[in-house]
């Protein structure tokens, strides 16, 4: 489904990425693992668009998507959500979900009723500013947003970054329920070994912008992680 080749990017005079190969094949669920500062979040910039690529290829269900703009490459059926959530603060709940569909291209300008039947906090929090939200409960509203494209692809940083063990179970479970009841296809970076344990398929692992393993999720092994993730 996703085919990231030969991928080079530069920050300045640093080399970021170096010559990345990367295949999420459609109905996985990629873990992209790595210590911090090695790339990760910067090659799902790459992919969304939102980051310049120096050299290199992405291709989505057989199309290029070098050139094409972020919204272009939501609009093919690519859901993002960034580290940190980036929700809009001052809108409401109802409209934060609301701008997720701005960028739908065709198709019903209502929310689908299945965001309200993953996160029923959401729907009763509709009214309510997302900067008054919990943290989880700021996390579920990012995902709700993606998943208003309806996306083939989820692309998820650092879900489970800052939030409370319950909502954490909780992402992990509507996860894996998307990926087995819808095929929804998804590519997540983590740091929590557990929760990558439970929900990837396969794994990759990033260190200083080169990709130095990668397999079922069952060979992501102690040695691997002392190897590559330990600090």
């Amino acid at each position: 489904m996703l085919e990231v080749r030969g991928l080079n990017q530069f920050y300045g005079g640093s080399h970021t990425l170096w010559d990345v190969d990367l295949t999420v094949p459609a109905g996985s669920r990629m873990c992209l693992m790595g210590r911090n500062g090695m790339g990760k979040t910067t090659l799902l910039k790459c992919i969304m668009g939102l980051q310049s690529v120096s050299s290199g290829a992405v291709a989505f269900d057989g199309c290029d998507l070098i050139k094409r703009p972020a919204e272009e490459r939501a609009r093919l059926g690519i859901g993002y959500v960034p580290q940190g959530r980036e929700i809009f603060s001052h809108l409401t709940v109802e409209e934060n979900l609301r701008v997720g569909l701005g960028v739908r291209k065709g198709g019903p300008r209502k929310i689908p009723n299945r965001i309200f039947e993953l996160f029923p906090v959401l729907k009763q929090m509709l009214s309510r500013r997302g900067g008054d939200l919990s943290g989880g409960q700021q996390q579920q509203l990012a995902i709700g947003r993606a998943l208003v494209l309806e996306p083939k692809l989820l692309i998820l940083d650092e879900p489970t970054e800052g939030i409370q063990p319950n909502i954490v179970h909780e992402i992990g479970d509507i996860v894996l329920r998307l990926n087995q009841e819808e095929a929804l296809t998804v590519l997540l970076v983590e740091q929590k070994l557990p929760f990558a344990r439970r929900v990837a398929s396969e794994f990759c692992i990033l260190d200083n912008g080169r990709l130095v393993a990668a397999g079922p999720i069952g060979e992501l092994t102690d040695r691997v992680v002392r190897s590559h993730l330990s600090v």
